[in-house]
């Protein structure tokens, strides 16, 4: 359909133009980024440093003239440098930190595989906008199940033990003595197992309705040494078993949930009397405006492609998205039977809440 338009801003219309290169620039640069660590590159450059493209195609058995694009392109980006004199490529630590330290929380590989994930499911995103149905996240493709456990499990290894947990009332010391733990949406069980480890006086159930995931979970949970006190079921947030647990623990999940309201009620009648949730949430401001900035165009983007759809496939499908935000999910704490509501620690993608009957 044809749109007319009048009154033609030049200097905005330049503006946004030179915005959208830079953004069509950058969408390049991230498929390229997943394809050079799919291929390994980013490891084998930051070992042989600095290097010409011949040098990295003897490294890696890799098609020369092909690396010798991909390494330009990322030079154009400022993901790796480049030295004209010698025509030599290298990674600076910053640099090599983001694309090549996997397990560092600056590492962005596990994001770039999860942003490949939905540009895979495109159709079927699409379709949802059409139909108004929703898209369940068993159909998503593979990439975005290990995106997000790739991406998240540097960052709640850094923060869930040191930072979390000790800002909640009384909850560290319920852990090293010995308590009764379960871990809502547990995934691929990344923060099941850190607790576990850190924790090994206390049990830890995971709990998830994603059949695949909670079979990689307990793999990740005997390759951890974590067995004897871990245990992985598959089952919904509404319906997973157990009395009396000291802590219950959901890691950017609850937005996905079709009826958070409903799961929250669960949790609150399976808590010990003088229990905790802890709710782990993208970060997000308490209306559009105060999420303006990239950090919430990518949360928003995600929502609109992941979790909305997930939510909407589910019973209720209440769509809370990831951009819920604290007084939104308070009030869906509030409704499921908790009474107290703070938010007891954040991080720069994170907000932390601690709820109480």
């Amino acid at each position: 359909m044809a749109v007319k338009i009048d009154n033609l801003d030049e200097a905005k219309l330049e503006e946004l133009q030179g915005k959208i290169i830079g953004d069509v620039a950058g969408s390049m640069g991230l498929l390229l980024a997943y394809m050079g660590d799919r291929l390994d590159l980013y490891s084998a450059l930051v070992e042989i440093s600095p290097a010409t493209s011949q040098e990295l195609a003897s490294s890696t058995g890799l098609s020369e003239r092909y690396l010798l694009e991909w390494l330009s392109a990322n030079t154009a980006g400022g993901y790796i440098d480049y030295d004209p004199a010698s025509q030599k490529f290298s990674m600076t630590p910053e640099q090599a930190v983001i694309f090549a330290a996997e397990g560092h929380p600056h590492c962005m590989q596990g994001f770039f595989q999860a942003v490949m994930s939905a540009y895979i499911d495109e159709p079927k995103a699409t379709e949802v906008f059409r139909s108004g149905a929703g898209f369940p996240w068993a159909d998503h493709n593979p990439c975005l199940f290990c995106g997000t456990e790739r991406f998240f499990r540097p960052l709640y290894a850094a923060n869930l033990v040191d930072s979390w947990v000790p800002a909640l009332n009384g909850v560290q010391e319920k852990l090293e003595a010995g308590a009764k733990v379960a871990d809502i949406g547990c995934g691929h069980g990344s923060s099941t197992i850190i607790m576990a480890q850190s924790f090994p006086n206390s049990t830890f159930h995971g709990f998830d309705f994603h059949e695949p995931s909670i079979e990689h979970a307990r793999e990740r949970a005997r390759a951890a040494g974590v067995a004897r006190n871990t245990i992985f079921e598959v089952v919904t947030a509404k319906e997973y078993p157990g009395k009396d647990y000291d802590l219950v623990a959901i890691f950017d999940a609850l937005h996905d949930m079709g009826d958070p309201v409903g799961a929250c009620a669960h949790i609150a009648s399976t808590l010990a009397d003088d229990g905790t949730l802890m709710l782990v949430e993208p970060f997000a401001g308490d209306s559009l405006e105060e999420n303006l900035h990239p950090l919430g165009q990518a949360y928003y983007s995600f929502s609109a492609i992941i979790c909305v759809p997930a939510s909407k496939a589910q019973e209720v499908g209440l769509a809370l998205g990831a951009q819920a935000g604290q007084k939104r999910l308070t009030e869906v704490l509030n409704e499921g039977g908790f009474s107290q509501v703070r938010r007891a620690t954040e991080t720069p993608t994170n907000i932390v809440l601690e709820a109480r009957l």
